[in-house]
Order: C-alpha cells, then structure tokens, then sequence
C-alpha cells in the first residue's frame, strides 16, 4: 500500500518568519533547533531565539519566529534502510 505524500511548502521570510506546510510531526525543539519530520524526511533548523508560533496537527501547518541560520533536510534511519539490506 502507497502511503499518501502531502505537498509540502517552506516560506523564510527575512529570514526571520518560518512557515511550513505538510508537516506530519514536530519532534523537538528549543531556543536554538526545531527538528520536524515532513513527508517522512527529517528536517532540521538551527538558529536563534526560536519561538513556535503555531502547529496544527490536522493540516500540517507550522511556523515559527526567530533568526534562521539553516535548513537541512535528510532522510534518518528509517529512509536509509533500504541500502543496507
């Protein structure tokens, strides 16, 4: 069975205003990291004086405030797997 994928958009404003659609989880964050998982890749934000402003669950809708310095996306553990059977 095909799982469904969500579209998924990132918008930086000035760096500073972070939103992002089709997140399934958020798994941590702090004043320095937000760690998310969306469409079954992790993605992980670094920065400072990170505020989350809201998620919802239902939708996927997230965002945060504070001074982006980066955005790395991977795909953890689980995606890589497949190579190592």
């Amino acid at each position: 069975m095909q799982s469904e994928t969500r579209q998924s958009i990132l918008t930086l404003e000035n760096q500073s205003r972070l939103s992002f659609t089709g997140v399934e989880r958020v798994d941590a964050f702090s004043d320095r990291v937000i760690q998310l998982t969306v469409n079954g890749r992790r993605v992980r934000i670094e920065g400072i004086k990170f505020m989350v402003l809201s998620f919802s669950d239902g939708s996927g809708n997230f965002s945060a405030s504070g001074s982006v310095d980066s955005v790395r996306f991977s795909y953890g553990a689980k995606g890589l797997s497949h190579l190592f059977k």
